[in-house]
């Protein structure tokens, strides 16, 4: 049985590594994988005593199938991933990883103990690891394929259509993955896994468009558990490509502190955050925790905020496009980089009406309301990105009180 437990987990790294080559750039996270294969062997053991008690008879089969059900579903919640996950890039590439790295072992486990042979636990079933290695894709897919012919003759068993709507996207067979998706009814809302992965799939039909349907169901998995990680990754980047470099930050930020802080996930994702100009402390006791609701003014600070108009110096039309980003911000006095708030437009906006607010934070931990005086500036970037750059147009900034309104800005300079 040891010599079988070595050869499957070598046989699903071997896997994953297949799976992952087409994904350049992508490395999976370290997670408790050797905890998880322990418990789908002590898992097997018992799958295997089963059978052998019903080739002795001494249970029913209707009792082996109810016993054998029950010892597939406590399989999948011990074999869970923890909740550690890479952060996203800005493709789909990092979730599909993220996907395969997390539901290939699980997938295997399921459906080993559902579809395959438990007395190959015997030392006399077992064949030499080279041979079980050639053969893990083509195992993993008959397996796959007798779990979607087992589908269709019982077709109300949702707990077998989200195992093998989770099989295909972790195979990348999205468009099956998809049909699997629709067949799994009320429990897709129930299950912030399940959410998550389908929002993928769609998201990778859709050229990684996570805009619309995706979005929705990124939300609802949200709002079941606001820190799942695939759920964090994939709203983030559904924000940063639409510049809202705020909303971004806030998930990234959450998903950052559920990160090792020396791993290569929570650096890349460091210096992202600082790209956008986000804060980038790393979870740790002492370290940034955004928590729910925290951009959501609180009443006593109603009406502190910063508004006036910010307008471009005519002699500067010929070097921007109507389509170049135009950031307003707030910062402390004090010169700390950070932004307390920012709110992004487009130059064809300009001259711009804006309001800066606790709404628009960076920081939960730094809010505009409860400074007495923030220096605003503004500057149109032609890269689109909240990082500052030379060859932007900016402003000379104005110091004022906090509340105060009427604030004129004039984007009249080139930054060198």
């Amino acid at each position: 049985m040891g010599a079988f437990l070595f050869a499957a987990i070598g046989l699903i790294a071997v896997t994953i590594l297949l799976l992952l080559r087409p994904w350049q750039q992508q490395r999976p996270i370290e997670a408790d994988a050797s905890v998880r294969e322990l418990n789908a062997g002590i898992y097997r053991d018992q799958l295997a005593e089963l059978d052998r008690d019903l080739a002795a008879g001494t249970i029913a089969p209707a009792d082996h199938a109810q016993a054998r059900d029950e010892l597939q579903r406590r399989l999948l919640q011990d074999t869970a991933p923890a909740p550690a996950s890479r952060t996203p890039a800005k493709t789909a590439a990092r979730h599909t990883t993220l996907a395969i790295a997390i539901a290939v072992p699980l997938v295997a486990a399921g459906l080993y103990a559902q579809l395959g042979a438990p007395v190959a636990l015997l030392p006399q079933t077992q064949q030499p690891v080279a041979d079980a290695h050639q053969g893990a894709a083509a195992d993993i897919e008959q397996m796959v394929a007798a779990l979607a012919a087992r589908l269709e003759k019982n077709p109300g068993d949702t707990k077998g259509w989200a195992m093998l709507a989770r099989s295909y996207h972790a195979m990348g067979r999205t468009a099956e993955a998809q049909a699997a998706f629709l067949r799994v009814g009320d429990e897709l809302n129930k299950d912030p896994a399940l959410l998550s992965a389908y929002a993928d799939v769609l998201a990778t039909q859709a050229n990684g468009n996570i805009e619309g349907e995706p979005l929705r169901l990124v939300k609802t998995a949200l709002q079941l558990d606001p820190d799942y990680p695939m759920a964090l990754s994939l709203a983030a980047t559904a924000a940063y490509k639409r510049n809202d470099f705020p909303e971004a930050a806030r998930h990234w930020q959450r998903l950052l502190k559920q990160l090792p802080p020396e791993s290569d996930d929570a650096k890349w994702l460091m210096k992202t955050l600082a790209e956008i100009g986000a804060p980038v402390a790393a979870a740790s006791p002492g370290g940034l925790r955004a928590t729910p609701g925290a951009t959501a003014p609180a009443a006593a600070s109603r009406g502190k905020s910063v508004s006036g108009t910010v307008s471009l110096a005519p002699e500067l039309l010929a070097q921007v496009k109507p389509t170049d980003t135009v950031f307003v911000f707030a910062r402390a006095t004090d010169g700390s980089p950070t932004p307390l708030a920012v709110q992004r437009a487009q130059v064809s906006d300009l001259p711009l009406q804006f309001t800066l607010d606790d709404t628009m934070l960076m920081n939960p931990q730094l809010k505009l309301s409860e400074m007495a005086e923030v220096r605003i500036d503004a500057r149109v970037s032609r890269s689109g990105t909240a990082a500052a750059a030379a060859g932007d147009l900016i402003t000379g900034g104005a110091v004022v009180k906090v509340g105060g309104e009427r604030v004129a800005l004039n984007i009249d300079r080139v930054r060198k």
